[in-house]
């Protein structure tokens, strides 16, 4: 029987090597556990806000700062591109790749298109303010929204 531990790292594993979070079945597959097991695991996970969750299917549809779909925040980063559901977590792929990444994003204002750069650590100098619509107390009521 895998534990939760063992399923979280396994999804960041996974989310790193093929550039989203895998699904349950593959899970269940890479740690011999039926599928009805890993979505129980993906559950309490989502319980620990360690993992956002589809409604109804209960499979992942983010693992922070990764999401399982596409956004408007692409991450291109240790040779890979990854979404991110933000910018804050755009930057949070990089931070979590501790690699530099340029981030394909738009203005949320106006619709023109943004790059960003993270170089060395560090968040290149970028003309822009990042708006948050939701307080962050209240993120994790609806996750991908934010």
């Amino acid at each position: 029987m895998a534990s939760d531990l063992d399923v979280q790292q396994l999804v960041y594993r996974h989310t790193v090597e093929s550039g989203r979070p895998p699904r349950a079945r593959e899970v269940a597959a890479a740690l011999g556990i039926d599928e009805d097991e890993a979505l129980a695991s993906f559950r309490r996970l989502n319980e620990r806000r360690l993992l956002a969750l589809a409604p109804g299917s209960g499979e992942i549809v983010m693992a922070p700062p990764f999401s399982a779909t596409p956004t408007g925040f692409l991450v291109h980063a240790a040779g890979r591109d990854y979404f991110a559901n933000c910018v804050w977590d755009a930057y949070g792929i990089a931070a979590a790749l501790h690699a530099d990444a340029t981030i394909d994003a738009s203005c949320a204002c106006c619709g023109e298109p943004m790059t960003l750069r993270v170089e060395n650590g560090t968040a290149a100098p970028a003309p822009g303010i990042a708006h948050f619509a939701v307080p962050a107390a209240q993120w994790w009521a609806n996750l991908t929204y934010t």
